[in-house]
C-alpha cells in the first residue's frame, strides 16, 4: 500500500458515540493508525462493534479491550501512550483524571504528546462536569431554536449536527498540533468544547442581535437572506416524499404558473407581486402543496428546473445510494465486513490525487487487534497477555 497522508501516525482512541469517533476516522480514513479502546463492558447500543452505528463511524481503526477499572489497565494505557502521537477523549473531565491519566500523566510518558480531551462543556466553568450529546448542544447553543418552525415548536434538526461540527474542530486542531510540534518539538493538550464549537456557528445571529437589536425568530423554511415566496419543503405522491421550491422573482413565479397550468388561485390579487405573496405565504404554501402533493418528487423537480423554477427532490438515504452524480464521483465505498459482509458507506468529500481506497478495512471486531497490539507493539509475553486476558484486564 502507498503511504497515506497521516502514514506513521499513531493515535490512542478513548472515544465513544459520534463526536469523537467522527473525528478519529478521518484520521484513520487518511492513515493514521487509530487504536480504539473498548470494553466488553461497554461494548453496548451505539458501541457495539456490529452495529450500523459502529461500523459506519469506526472503520479503518484497530480495536483492543482493556479494561480501564483495573491498575494493571491504566499502566497498559500508559506504556501506549509512550508509543503514539495523539490521544483522544471525549469523556466528561473528571474521567481521564480518576483513572490518573490526565495530561500531566501522560506527557511523562510522551512528552511530545498531543492529547485532544472533546467534552460537552470544556475542562474548566461551573458547568465543567455536565455530560451532553449532540441534541442537548445544539439546544444550549440556539441552533435548535433557530432551525425550527416557529418558538413555540422548537423542532430543531434530526440529527446530532454538533457532534460532527465538534469532531472536524478536533481534526483541525490536531493537524496543527502536529505542525506545532514539527516546528518546536513540543506537544501540546487541547480543550475542546462542544458547546463552544457550535456557538462559533451563530456569529450572524450574535451581531443581529448586539448590533442590530434585533429580536430573532425561527425562521422555518423561510430564506432570510433574499425575498422569496413560495419557498419551502412541500409534500409529493408517495410515502415521505418531499420536493423544495424556491421563486424569486415574478419570471420565476410566472413559469410556475405555466407548469401549474395556471390555476384560478395563481391569479388572485394576493399573489400578484413578491411582497404579496411572502404576506399571504402560509395560504401560498398550502395551495401549492396540494398540487405538488398530486406527482412524485422526481417528475415535479424535472418539470420546474427545465423550466427555470429552483427546485430539488428531498432525497432519502436510498435516494443518496442510487445518486447518479454521487455514483460518478465515486462517492461510496464497498468494504467487505467479517460478520456483515459487504457493506457500502460513504467516502471522504477530500480526494487527494494519490489517495487509495482499495486497501479500507471495515470497523473492527471487539478485540479484534489484541494480538498486535499487546504482543508487537507493546512486546508482552503469550504468558502475560493470557494473564490479563484471564483476570479480565484486557477484556
Amino acid at each position: 500500500m502507498d503511504e497515506e497522508i497521516l502514514s506513521g501516525l499513531r493515535v490512542l482512541d478513548f472515544t465513544r458515540v459520534l463526536a469523537g469517533p467522527y473525528a478519529t476516522r478521518i484520521l484513520a480514513d487518511f492513515g493514521a493508525e487509530v487504536i480504539k479502546i473498548q470494553s466488553k463492558k461497554t461494548a453496548r447500543g451505539a458501541e457495539s462493534n456490529t452495529s450500523g452505528y459502529f461500523t459506519t463511524f469506526n472503520r479503518n481503526k484497530r480495536s483492543i479491550t482493556l479494561d480501564m477499572s483495573y491498575p494493571e489497565a491504566r499502566e497498559i494505557a500508559l506504556k501506549l501512550t509512550a508509543i503514539s502521537d495523539v490521544v483522544i477523549e471525549n469523556f466528561s473531565p473528571r474521567v481521564m483524571s480518576n483513572w490518573g491519566l490526565d495530561y500531566q500523566k501522560l506527557k511523562e510518558a510522551r512528552p511530545d504528546l498531543i492529547m485532544v480531551s472533546m467534552s460537552g462543556m470544556g475542562q474548566i466553568g461551573p458547568w465543567r462536569d455536565f455530560v451532553a450529546l449532540g441534541p442537548t448542544i445544539q439546544a444550549l447553543s440556539g441552533l435548535t431554536y433557530l432551525t425550527s418552525f416557529d418558538q413555540d415548536s422548537p423542532m430543531g434538526l434530526g440529527f446530532s449536527y454538533a457532534d460532527t461540527v465538534v469532531g472536524l474542530y478536533a481534526v483541525v486542531a490536531v493537524l496543527a498540533a502536529l505542525e506545532y510540534r514539527d516546528r518546536k518539538g513540543m506537544g501540546l493538550y487541547i480543550d475542546l468544547s462542544e458547546y463552544e464549537a457550535v456557538c462559533t456557528l451563530m456569529g450572524p445571529t450574535f451581531l443581529d442581535i448586539l448590533v442590530n437589536r434585533n429580536d430573532v425568530m425561527p425562521q422555518g423554511n423561510q430564506s432570510d437572506y433574499m425575498p422569496a415566496a413560495p419557498y419551502g419543503c412541500y409534500r409529493c405522491l408517495g410515502t415521505d416524499r418531499w420536493c423544495v421550491v424556491a421563486v424569486f422573482n415574478e419570471m420565476e413565479w410566472q413559469a410556475l404558473c405555466r407548469v401549474m397550468g395556471n390555476p384560478g388561485w395563481s391569479q388572485e390579487q394576493r399573489f400578484s407581486t413578491l411582497s404579496k405573496r411572502k404576506k399571504h405565504a402560509e395560504q401560498l404554501d398550502e395551495l401549492l402543496g396540494q398540487w405538488t402533493g398530486k406527482r412524485s418528487a422526481e417528475e415535479l423537480v424535472g418539470l420546474l428546473q427545465d423550466a427555470g423554477v429552483p427546485a430539488g427532490v428531498v432525497q432519502s438515504a436510498g435516494d443518496l445510494a442510487g445518486d447518479p452524480h454521487l455514483k460518478a464521483r465515486d462517492y461510496f465505498v464497498q468494504i467487505e465486513h467479517p460478520v456483515l459482509g459487504k457493506t457500502i458507506s460513504d467516502a471522504s468529500p477530500i480526494k487527494f490525487s494519490e489517495m487509495r481506497r482499495a486497501d479500507w478495512k471495515a470497523a473492527p471486531l471487539l478485540g479484534e487487534d489484541n494480538q498486535y497490539v499487546y504482543r508487537e507493539l507493546l512486546g508482552l509475553k503469550e504468558g502475560e497477555l493470557s494473564s490479563y486476558l484471564e483476570k479480565g484486564i484486557v477484556g
